[in-house]
């Protein structure tokens, strides 16, 4: 491959909902480019973009891929991306580092949840898009129907460049309003026949121009006022407007294409080439340093690593943007992070698994290095002088975990190290050991996400696992003061131990005054603080600890071991074995004793005076409740709810967006663990959901017997 200057690079991330025909039109594109000699297929599980083992075994893409390709003297960097929710990590990765967005739309279902959602990113991010309607060949295709679902969701930005003269099984002809020209296919597909506009179009075709040209007219001063005084563009002045419009988020066009059958392909790539947003138009990427950081072939060089993989039969390859400067084999270059050197030994630029060498690459290209020392997904290498950090990209919060356990407990650490591993390839799979839980979790976007994780840990690392439902962080509190006694005294023959703590709990709220007295039995309980430490708990909530002990009862000494005993318990709770929270426990009496006393017998004391204390208190059990947001088609809406509140959900509101319905929720935790799958079913896998964290409250009362009961039984198993 040659070397392309700044100028001539496009990077285009292709989006689009699962099905859409990516991977297909992917291929047709490196057809078209003389990359590849013959199209796969994912049905012959020989594409270029899905060559995993795990997206052959599943026949979908679980990873996204960086493939280059020449054409038409540019050099376009395509990122084919994953069209199921689960895989998100790889889209938004994608976006970050590309330059705008080909967002295919299958013509026979129209405008997707996995669409929308994408959309939604590149909204965020302020990416320019472009939209080609894939599968019109389909006898299921609907080009009207889909154009108005577009039109519906992205109002007057969508701006028809190309439609087809029929649709389905005989679909091989498109008008195209940029130069008003109809191209008609061989059944091969390949290059078209450039043919005059048949009359029986020319009127449509002359409205969609007419719109075409004043949506370009309103993004330059010149254009509008040539628009007015000849009441038209030429195609070089709409192609000026259009590309103006592009880059500002302001215009959407639409072009047709049948991936399966290689129509319309090579127009959507001259455009891309001669009219998608240039590398040097695009937004400046800034560094942590809020330092703005121009593509420049010419200034020292920078590149930032936006992906990592284990592959087959090569092992660790590292995905690069060059964000700055010319990088040339066998350069030595700094990591921003840690400081130590990594040699470029080789630059490769990629098709899928295909690797061909390169001896340099400028500002705005991309590139893969095998096998590099010290370099992680997120990782900024720099040239001398330089010191540029880019951060870190943030992923959507995960909505499916699994608690994983290996099937030979031999394999634990192997576990561990395979989970980390796999955690820089996706980030969005998420592997935490919870000491609350006393469980191995790993999160991540779905059922499909998960299953993908096990697939490769059995097949790639030969690590037997199994997913079991994770256990549900509960936390436990209290409702109304309560006090309690306990003595310890143990005596050995040799030195004994006595410790006894008296004590009061009462529920703790901020702004809520300690009392100067408690009543319990007819009987007062004067409090003098002498002492107060409030205890920030690391899972939520507070301790306060009070010493309201008067005239040397116990020492002070052993008040950090009474604190000790009780935060062992608040970390284990009496009901459940959960964390306990917002509690103030007042230690106002007790006895030692002048020899047999010690550190350890208050700490037991403490420790069991608070147990009885907490269970005498009015003990509730809170659960983490969350706050569900799911999007579905509006024909699915009644199910969903209904749905939804079977699982104790308090529905919150809904509100209509184009033909989709936003549904908001508040749902327990516990009640969630099958959501994805249960929602994926019950809608043919056409909405989506997002959950997140959103307070505790308490569990109604047959629920915290339940839970009491299970945890009872559990103990006495142990």
């Amino acid at each position: 491959m040659q070397l392309y200057q700044t100028s001539d690079i496009r990077n285009i991330a292709v989006i689009g909902g699962s099905g859409s025909g990516k991977t297909t039109l992917a291929e047709a594109m490196l057809f078209e480019s003389g990359v590849i000699k013959r199209r796969g297929t994912i049905e012959a599980q020989n594409t270029v973009c899905d060559y995993f083992p795990v997206e052959k075994e599943y026949g979908y893409t679980v990873f996204s891929t960086l493939f280059s390709v020449e054409f038409a003297n540019r050099k376009l960097n395509f990122i084919d991306c994953a069209g199921s929710d689960d895989f998100v990590g790889g889209t938004v990765a994608a976006l970050h580092v590309t330059d705008s967005a080909l967002a295919v739309v299958n013509a026979k279902e129209g405008v997707e949840v996995g669409l929308v959602n994408q959309m939604r990113i590149i909204e965020q991010l302020h990416k320019p898009v472009l939209f080609t309607i894939n599968q019109l060949d389909s006898d299921k295709a609907d080009y009207d129907s889909t154009v108005a679902g577009l039109k519906a969701r992205y109002g007057g930005k969508v701006v028809v460049i190309q439609y087809p003269v029929q649709e389905g099984p005989d679909f091989h002809q498109v008008v195209d309003v940029l130069n008003m020209k109809m191209y008609q296919w061989k059944p091969e597909g390949g290059t078209p026949e450039e043919l005059e506009i048949p009359a029986d179009q020319q009127a449509r075709a002359g409205e969609l121009r007419q719109a075409l040209i004043e949506s370009a007219a309103e993004h330059e001063e010149h254009l509008m006022e040539t628009f007015f005084e000849k009441g038209s563009l030429d195609e070089e002045e709409i192609v000026q407007g259009m590309r103006k419009g592009i880059v500002l988020g302001d215009m959407y066009p639409v072009f047709c294409v049948s991936a399966l059958k290689d129509m319309g392909v090579r127009r959507t790539m001259t455009f891309l080439g001669d009219v998608a947003p240039r590398v040097t138009e695009s937004a400046l990427p800034v560094t942590t340093e809020g330092v703005e950081v121009a593509p420049n072939a010419t200034a020292p060089v920078s590149l930032y690593f936006f992906k990592s993989t284990v592959e087959p039969h090569i092992g660790e390859v590292s995905y690069f943007k060059v964000m700055s400067g010319t990088l040339k084999e066998g350069m030595d270059l700094t990591n921003a992070k840690n400081g130590s050197k990594e040699r470029l030994g080789q630059i490769n630029v990629v098709a899928g698994a295909q690797k061909e060498k390169v001896s340099q690459l400028v500002a705005g290209d991309f590139g893969a290095a095998v096998k590099l020392k010290d370099v992680r997904r997120g990782a900024t290498l720099n040239d001398k002088g330089l010191d540029y950090q880019f951060p870190n990209i943030e992923y959507p919060a995960p909505k499916y975990r699994r608690a994983i356990v290996p099937v030979n407990g031999a394999d634990a650490e192997k576990l561990s190290e395979a989970l980390t591993r796999m955690q820089e390839e996706d980030p969005t799979w998420i592997a935490q050991q919870s000491k609350e839980l006393r469980q191995l979790i790993v999160y991540g976007q779905g059922e499909f996400h998960l299953r993908t994780l096990k697939w490769r840990l059995e097949n790639n690392d030969k690590i037997p696992v199994t997913f079991e439902e994770p256990r549900i962080p509960y936390r436990e509190t209290i409702t109304k003061a309560a006090r309690a006694d306990y003595r310890h005294k143990k005596q050995s023959g040799g030195a004994g131990q006595f410790g006894e703590v008296h004590l009061i709990v009462e529920p703790y709220e901020d702004g809520k005054e300690l009392p100067s007295v408690f009543r319990f039995n007819n009987q007062e309980f004067k409090i003098t603080p002498r002492d107060t430490q409030t205890v920030e708990l690391a899972w939520g909530g507070k301790l306060v600890f009070v010493n309201s002990v008067v005239g040397g009862a116990i020492d002070n000494r052993f008040m950090p071991a009474i604190l000790k005993g009780i935060m062992e318990r608040m970390e284990r709770g009496p009901l459940t074995g959960s964390y306990a929270r917002d509690v103030r426990v007042i230690v106002y009496d007790g006895k030692m004793h002048p020899v047999d006393s010690n550190e350890i017998s208050f700490m037991l004391a403490g420790r069991n005076a608070f147990s009885e204390a907490f269970r005498n208190a009015g003990p509730k059990i809170l659960e983490p409740i969350y706050s569900v947001n799911v999007t579905v088609p509006a024909d699915y809406l009644g199910d969903v709810m209904s749905d939804l509140q079977g699982r104790r959900a308090l529905i919150m509101g809904m509100s209509s967006d184009g033909n989709y319905e936003q549904l908001s929720a508040k749902v327990p935790l516990k009640e969630m663990s099958d959501y994805s799958t249960s929602l994926s079913s019950l809608t043919g896998g056409r909405a989506s959901f997002v959950m997140k964290f959103d307070a505790y409250e308490l569990v109604p009362s047959d629920v915290q017997e339940a839970l009491l009961k299970a945890y009872t039984e559990e103990s006495e198993e142990e």
